[in-house]
């Protein structure tokens, strides 16, 4: 890998950086000299990690037959958007193709070291749900079962280890003993496609439950105005709160809402791609289920109103949350790098000495676009007409 030198701007303090990368990592992260070149107006940011991605750029990830280059396209592909890492998110279906799912993942990983990098973990997202229309979304009702940790441990077997997050709705038989087993076992356990009561939901924190899936969405269309399970995991301040900031999933303003409510130190960015995102419109699918893409860049469930979901891309999400918030760029990148690293402590990340050389360098103008994306110190994506540096 060879040395190099980035500079820019990071965002959150509007302060100019130089980046030294040697041997794929920041060796050092200074202030420029007086009159060094660079881009002033270019910023700089830790590469963005998304930890539910269905599918993306044609690619369905919920398939037993994925292979490897599929899974490296659909990679490569989020590049253009500015991520570095991410969690291939498996959803509800017969076990054994949930297993054949998270088998295809770990060879891939296996087979393409690009893969293993980018890929720390996987998001199992059912089919520990509630089968209730509204809440179960689009996870097939058939496929879905009460949670139960020998189900849990054949599949992490599948994974090789893999599983880092599932999601799981506490108000099911088995569910607080499979949350306090998790945890102790150091997975991160998220509330989701829930029927939840508030005394649910606090069991499920007290037994380790630290995140909300898709907040406001995976629920009922009508609830009771008050008293419901969205309400309540607002005000929990033991849950971070992922959220889905298209404008199709979330109004504008229950965007801001969330970032009120919440704090924005608590919020995670997630598209919930699947295989449509980075795609044209048409039919797609997402494991067992037949999903429509629409020219409004809406993914439902063909014939009916119902999200199946998103064609969303992580730059996308950022700049929306920004804009519909009334937040800094700084604060909206956070919650698309820091804050879900914070889950995972264990994964490196920022723009500090010693942290792997994974950046994505931003223009502003009017709305955020991807310049450039790095990883080990690499450009593995350029705009167009963007000149190397």
């Amino acid at each position: 890998m060879a040395d190099r030198v980035i500079r820019g701007r990071v965002e959150a303090g509007k302060v100019s950086v130089e980046i030294r990368v040697a041997a794929g990592r920041m060796a050092a992260v200074t202030l420029p000299a007086p009159g060094a070149a660079g881009e002033a107006g270019c910023i700089v940011s830790e590469g963005f990690f998304d930890i539910q991605v269905n599918g993306f750029a044609g690619v369905d990830f919920n398939r037993p037959a994925l292979t490897a280059p599929e899974l490296r396209q659909a990679t490569e592909a989020m590049w253009r958007h500015g991520v570095t890492r991410f969690f291939p998110t498996v959803i509800t279906a017969p076990l054994e193709s949930i297993a054949g799912t998270l088998a295809a993942i770990r060879r891939a990983r296996e087979e393409d070291r690009v893969l293993a990098r980018a890929i720390p973990g996987i998001h199992l997202e059912g089919p520990f749900l509630s089968p209730e229309d509204g809440p179960r979304g689009a996870h097939p009702r058939a496929c879905i079962r009460d949670p139960d940790w020998e189900t849990y441990q054949r599949l992490q077997e599948a994974a090789g280890g893999l599983i880092r997050l599932v999601t799981v709705a506490p108000e099911r038989p088995g569910a607080l003993d499979l949350i306090r087993r998790l945890t102790e076992a150091g997975t991160v356990v998220a509330i989701g496609h829930s029927d939840s009561g508030e005394a649910d939901i606090d069991a499920a924190i007290l037994a380790g439950a630290r995140l909300s899936t898709h907040l406001g969405n995976g629920a009922h269309a009508v609830l009771p105005r008050h008293r419901n399970y969205i309400q309540k995991q607002l005000a929990s301040d033991g849950l971070f709160a992922s959220i889905i900031a298209d404008g199709h999933h979330l109004t504008e303003f229950f965007v801001q809402n969330v970032v009120r409510c919440k704090g924005p130190e608590r919020v995670i960015l997630v598209t919930d791609a699947m295989a449509a995102a980075a795609a044209s419109p048409g039919l797609y699918r997402l494991g067992e289920v037949l999903a429509e893409a629409s020219p409004d860049g809406v993914v439902r469930l063909p014939g009916t109103p119902y999200l199946a979901g998103s064609a969303l891309t992580m730059d996308r999400a950022v700049d929306n949350v920004h804009r519909f918030a009334g937040i800094s760029v700084g604060c909206a990148l956070a919650m698309a790098t820091e804050h879900p690293r914070r889950l995972w402590p264990d994964l490196p990340g920022g723009v500090l000495p010693g942290a792997p050389a994974d950046l994505v360098l931003l223009g502003n103008g009017e709305r955020l676009q991807v310049l450039e994306t790095v990883i080990g110190g690499e450009t593995v994506y350029r705009a167009p007409g963007r000149e190397p540096r």
